[in-house]
């Protein structure tokens, strides 16, 4: 029978939260597909092998694979398996996340990246349990239960023609949205003192002192883009950096220094019809009243504002970003990184 306990444990006693939670232990013990949404941080994963730990497949393999870290050709490869000679390099077989998941529960995270030819793959298998190795002819039959993530509008992606539309009706049997962090506020705290406690141990300490009144405010009222992966990491630097008193000093910007390096102002990219769908002012100052301007820093307050809107826009998913600002993935990732709003 499946075991509660083996489950990943998840922290929380908000409606939101226990609703979730009880919409996933109804889906569990199903063989259905089902999509996880929910904006980064949200703990997409966990829901995953928390559907899995909770159904009849809990004893055998729960693999997962993220689609946006690989690329096109190597995915379909990754997923399917090849036959040695598929292409170069491919020097012997090798089974596919598929057919190594045969029994049990596959998680596809980030599924809006995959491009077409490759839905269209994970639909036949989805449908009738079936597939061929890359470089192949014998078809393969295999029993997989797949779970998928997004943190993208696919109905919308299917509108535009960039996610099949029956791939998305057969994911669609069940939909969990993963309510953000901001709209759980009774579970931050609760959230806060288990990561606080955890790092308390991981430091050899004996207790944990606890929150001033003060941080317990800034704790429940910061947006936390970053959810509760954000607010792991400032909690757990708070406690790094304060073992043995209790917290009044909460980092949420660990680059923020006075001699932080700054790097010349990379060209504006983004195109005159991408300008108006974004609520940012020109920022010209009137030069007339102005003794001196500090052109660097003026142009990269600009960027960091384009960059924080178009991410919010594209509720943070970096590629659906650089595809409005009309840059690279990598371009994106390097301007994200160059400003510390990789969260």
């Amino acid at each position: 029978m499946p075991s509660d306990a083996s489950a990943p444990r998840m922290i929380g006693e908000s409606a939101s939260f226990l609703e979730m939670q009880e919409h996933v232990s109804r889906v569990a013990p199903l063989r259905k597909p089902v999509l996880i949404v929910g904006e980064r941080g949200t703990g997409k994963e966990l829901i995953a092998a928390r559907l899995h730990f909770l159904s009849r497949r809990w004893q055998q393999s729960f693999l997962k694979i993220n689609c946006a870290a690989v690329s096109e050709t190597l995915l379909e490869s990754q997923l399917f398996g090849h036959e040695a000679g598929a292409f170069t390099g491919a020097t012997s077989q090798k089974k596919g996340y598929f057919e190594r998941a045969d029994g049990g529960t596959l998680f596809l995270d980030e599924l809006a990246n995959t491009a077409l030819p490759v839905q269209e793959k994970i639909l036949r298998v989805i449908e009738y349990g079936e597939f061929e190795r890359l470089g192949g002819s014998q078809t393969l039959k295999v029993d997989v239960r797949l779970v998928a993530a997004t943190n993208e509008d696919l109905p919308s992606l299917a509108r535009r023609g960039k996610f099949r539309e029956d791939l998305l009706d057969r994911l669609a049997f069940d939909v969990i949205t993963l309510p953000p962090l901001r709209a759980r506020v009774e579970d931050i705290l609760v959230l806060a003192e288990h990561f606080a406690v955890g790092m308390v141990k991981e430091l050899g300490g004996d207790y944990f002192h606890g929150f001033t009144s003060n941080m317990q405010r800034m704790l429940q009222t910061h947006t936390w883009p970053g959810n509760v992966r954000e607010l792991k990491n400032v909690v757990e630097r708070a406690v790094y950096q304060s073992p043995d008193k209790p917290i009044s000093h909460l980092v949420f910007n660990p680059f923020e220094s006075p001699y932080r390096p700054s790097s010349p102002a990379a060209p504006a990219q983004a195109s005159a019809t991408a300008a108006p769908a974004l609520a940012v002012s020109s920022g010209a100052p009137d030069l007339s009243e102005l003794e001196t301007l500090d052109f660097v820093t003026h142009v990269q307050e600009y960027e960091i504002e384009l960059l924080k809107q178009a991410m919010k826009r594209s509720q943070f998913n970096q590629r659906k970003a650089a595809e409005f600002l009309q840059v690279s993935y990598h371009q994106l990732r390097g301007y994200l990184r160059k400003y510390d709003l990789l969260g």
